[in-house]
């Protein structure tokens, strides 16, 4: 079975491939056609594995093997150390992962929470967490009454151990919306 193949020239975000025996995705590519020469696709792209990101030039007509990966739902369970455990929802098997794997989102993410987990040829990379966690905030100084200017803002604690910047009006014991992506604030959620 041979794998499918896209040229450089078929390149979208998101695309994985493989190149020289690693996995990489598309982040950013940009069809160049300069007044003289062969025209180039600039292509920025991620070790998925390793998380690098490198920037390389390719002729449109550069020709790769698609990579397959492999998104599966689990549910993440708990952690002992800097193991943590996601339950398959069918089979209720148990992955352990390590905490190098987890990514940057993963500290909002709570106890019992859907990931998906991202594999290639079998073995887990990266774990794929929603893009909205809501959170209980755990501590910060007392809010401050009457003041909604929510461009000054304060360092708050949520319910998983995450530092956050907050508006002064938020209290702890609320709720509020993060936007795991970036790590920042959305809004109070409404209970």
């Amino acid at each position: 079975m041979s794998m499918p193949t896209i040229t450089a020239g078929e390149f979208r975000n998101g695309v994985t491939f493989e190149m020289d025996g690693k996995v990489m995705q598309v982040v950013e590519f940009q069809h160049v056609k300069p007044g003289k020469g062969a025209a180039f696709v600039r292509t920025k792209m991620r070790n998925v594995i390793t998380g690098g990101v490198t920037e390389t030039s390719f002729n449109p007509t550069a020709k790769f093997e698609q990579a397959s990966i492999e998104r599966k739902d689990a549910e993440y369970s708990y952690n002992d150390g800097d193991l943590y455990y996601f339950m398959d929802p069918e089979t209720y098997d148990m992955t352990p992962l390590n905490r190098d794997v987890l990514g940057d989102g993963f500290k909002f993410v709570t106890e019992n929470t859907m990931c998906k987990l991202l594999s290639y040829k079998g073995s887990v990379f990266g774990v794929e967490v929603p893009n909205f966690m809501n959170l209980t905030v755990t501590e910060t100084e007392p809010g401050v009454k009457g003041d909604t200017a929510t461009n000054v803002t304060k360092a708050a604690t949520l319910e998983t151990g995450a530092q956050i910047k907050v508006p002064l009006f938020i209290n702890e014991g609320e709720k509020i919306q993060v936007d795991t992506r970036t790590g920042e604030y959305l809004g109070r959620v409404k209970e």
